[in-house]
């Protein structure tokens, strides 16, 4: 297909994706969908950096453009470019251009790394293409074939009877796409057993459940098969974080949510979530949000509060 024809027809499915998130956001900036991890986002203005947690995931934007910030890294995302995450990666989301007229529109899809690990032996990737992830996230062209399948899960929205039967087959049609676009090494590292991404991936699903226990590296190396020295190494290239660092980030924001969500005081979340010493907790909790504990929580709350009044 000549690239003007191509183009157009990138133009038109990008329309129809905004009009349909367009239609399931309004009134609110995040929105879950029938569809099992499509998320769809919504945001009319530009945002600072907000803290949080990007799951193993693409994220599409199709009017607007955001920015995500990991580490010293700075990934720029836009309609050309989707956003992958092959990895639990902390970051900070920020919206660089959005308006009440022109919102920021986008989706979210949880990546399946079952799924891609079944594809990966029945999708030959060129030789380019194996080298090894260097971080555990990047920008990919958007192809017109990722994005006809994005279009065609999200039109299911309007056929709620034919979720259950055809949302899976267009999944793995995407999970696919993804093997064959420009991250398909990465992609691919990661859902491999017994690369170094698998063994980094595996060490932080054990950190997520058990972030309240002491974490000693040389078990941690051990259950992943790794020696101590390289599982540091290759987490904080992929995470940009130490796995010690890592633990404390998921530590602190455990204890905000149940702080905010089951009325914990500033003690209880620190001891609830592994620290022995609240006042360390303070300090680490206020050097992360920028403000101690309780001033941040009933901050939040009045946002939550306003927001819930606003029009």
């Amino acid at each position: 297909m000549p690239s003007d024809q191509t183009g157009t027809s990138l133009d038109a499915i990008r329309a129809a994706l905004a009009r349909t998130i367009g239609r399931w956001t309004e009134g609110v900036e995040d929105r879950s969908t029938p569809i099992a991890d499509l998320l769809f986002f919504r945001r009319e203005g530009p945002t600072p950096p907000g803290i949080c947690r990007v799951e193993p995931s693409v994220v599409l934007v199709v009017q607007g453009k955001k920015r995500m910030l990991a580490g010293d890294d700075a990934y720029a995302y836009d309609r050309d470019h989707f956003l992958i995450a092959s990895l639990d990666v902390p970051a900070s989301s920020q919206v660089l251009e959005a308006s009440p007229k022109r919102p920021c529109l986008g989706l979210t899809l949880k990546l399946d790394l079952r799924l891609l690990a079944e594809l990966v032996p029945q999708v030959h990737l060129a030789a380019r293409e194996e080298r090894s992830a260097a971080k555990g996230m990047a920008l990919g062209a958007v192809t017109p074939p990722l994005l006809d399948a994005f279009m065609r899960l999200t039109d299911l929205l309007d056929e709620p009877d034919a979720i259950d039967v055809l949302a899976p087959l267009v999944r793995r049609e995407l999970h696919y796409r993804l093997l064959t676009s420009d991250q398909a090494g990465r992609l691919r590292q990661i859902a491999s057993v017994g690369s170094q991404s698998h063994a980094i991936a595996r060490a932080i699903e054990w950190l997520k459940v058990n972030y309240a226990a002491p974490l000693r590296i040389a078990e941690l190396a051990a259950r992943v098969h790794m020696s101590p020295s390289s599982l540091h190494q290759h987490f904080r290239q992929l995470t940009a974080m130490s796995p010690l660092q890592y633990q404390k980030w998921l530590r602190l924001n455990e204890a905000r949510r149940v702080m905010l969500n089951e009325g914990f005081d500033a003690a209880g979340a620190a001891f609830k979530v592994g620290y022995e010493s609240p006042s360390q907790f303070s300090r680490e909790y206020a050097r992360l949000f920028g403000a101690p504990p309780r001033r941040h929580v009933v901050s939040l709350r009045s946002k939550a509060a306003a927001s819930q009044l606003s029009p």
